[in-house]
């Protein structure tokens, strides 16, 4: 089975939980579209809400190649709080995994997601920020594929 996810042009819902140091986990909601164009590029725009919760939204516009036959990408990502962010990403037979880090970050910000399928239309999500050497928050969430 083929990897569904960012592979094909589709529109993505994630539910799950946030979870910051020394803090309880909290709610996380979100939609994520993927799109591509003739010449091996494609773009993926996330926003993150937290129902329930003071923290503001997050947004992401991702632009990356990724050459026919690969294996390996790499992206440019704009975040609505950090600014302009580079990483890359390897596809493995049942997961997507990406590495990032933040240009010009005093903080040297980065972080890492593993997307595991469990089904054609369903990943799920691991990821982690670091600044510097530490933890500084983890996501889990499930995704579902939207009919369009």
């Amino acid at each position: 089975m083929a990897h569904t996810f960012l592979l094909e042009p589709g529109r993505w819902a994630m539910q799950g939980n946030w979870l910051e140091r020394n803090g309880m986990p909290i709610s996380v909601k979100g939609m994520t579209l993927v799109a591509w164009n003739r010449d091996n590029w494609f773009t993926m725009a996330t926003k993150l809400i937290f129902p329930g919760s003071d923290r503001s939204e997050i947004s992401l516009q991702y632009k990356g190649r990724l050459h026919e036959g690969e294996r390996q990408y790499t992206f440019l990502l704009q975040h609505n709080i950090w600014g302009q962010v580079e990483g890359e990403g390897w596809i493995g037979l049942d997961t997507i995994v990406q590495r990032y880090w933040v240009l010009g970050d005093r903080q040297r910000r980065s972080g890492f997601e593993t997307l595991h399928r469990i089904s054609e239309d369903r990943y799920y999500l691991s990821s982690g920020i670091l600044a510097g050497h530490f933890l500084t928050n983890t996501m889990e969430v499930s995704l579902e594929r939207q009919s369009t």
